[in-house]
């Protein structure tokens, strides 16, 4: 396995001197715009709380732990719970699905490291059930590549971030390929959103990883981009296909849902 993971950076590596080299891909786009890290003054409790409790990674493989930690604390200050910020270590000690402290290890969980999609919704969801946080459902948003298909997609993120900049009533989970967005190699990478400007189309991306520059910005069309973007076929053998959301809807509205899984173009009609 460590032979395996040598090829794989060895490769990752190679990719990303070519497209320095080239001027392609995030070489080729206008650098994202770096944003200052200190939560916004907002009437959004919810939008203020992920700033104030946005925290980095600890090491390369948990970007996951780092990102349910802030949502997790943004929750309970936004609904007067928070006693004291939960950190990492008590989260992976609290939350054991998936053997999730494990995969955060460098050995990983039998040579797997960091969450695929689909097992980034069940840590949320057991997160959110640790804690006691009600909320109305949790949806895993897939993203998709295909012209028709993917401008649908898209549309259906747009409604997400616009319900959680202007009425605070969710949360969105990003799983992106980072070197899409950043200068940096093509990895797999998990970061909450902290804001959406639906008349400039910007997406603010709360990076947890503590070599990215910070929170930045980018357009929405860039960031369904990195969402969309098939990761390396090599990490399909770590259970890796692509990315997209996890959306936890608040309960502030309706009555809890805690089990709801839609992929897709599933939302609410408040959306539209």
């Amino acid at each position: 396995m460590r032979l395996f993971r040598s090829v794989l950076f060895a490769w990752l590596h190679l990719c990303h001197l070519f497209e320095r080299a080239t001027g392609r891909g995030a070489f080729g786009r206008p650098e994202v715009q770096v944003l200052q890290n200190a939560f916004p003054e907002t009437d959004n409790r919810l939008k203020s709380a992920l700033w104030k409790h946005y925290v980095r990674q600890f090491n390369a493989a948990s970007c996951s732990v780092a990102t349910v930690a802030t949502v997790i604390n943004a929750l309970l200050e936004s609904s007067g719970r928070l006693t004291h910020p939960v950190t990492q270590a008590e989260l992976l000690d609290t939350v054991r699905t998936a053997n999730w402290k494990q995969r955060m290890s460098p050995a990983g969980d039998h040579g797997r490291r960091g969450l695929p999609l689909p097992l980034l919704a069940r840590i949320v969801e057991s997160s959110l059930k640790a804690y006691g946080i009600a909320y109305r459902s949790l949806e895993i948003l897939q993203a998709v590549k295909p012209p028709r298909r993917a401008g649908r997609v898209q549309q259906t993120l747009a409604g997400h971030l616009a319900a959680f900049e202007s009425r605070g009533d969710r949360v969105v989970i990003a799983h992106f390929d980072q070197g899409e967005l950043l200068r940096t190699l093509h990895i797999p990478h998990i970061s909450p959103v902290g804001a959406f400007d639906d008349r400039g189309g910007q997406v603010s991306v709360l990076d947890v990883d503590p070599e990215a520059p910070g929170p930045y910005r980018v357009s929405l069309d860039v960031f369904y981009r990195s969402l969309s973007a098939d990761y390396n076929p090599l990490f399909r053998k770590f259970g890796y296909g692509s990315g997209g959301c996890v959306i936890i809807r608040t309960a502030a509205t309706k009555p809890q849902n805690p089990k709801s899984f839609p992929t897709g173009d599933s939302h609410d009609p408040a959306d539209r």
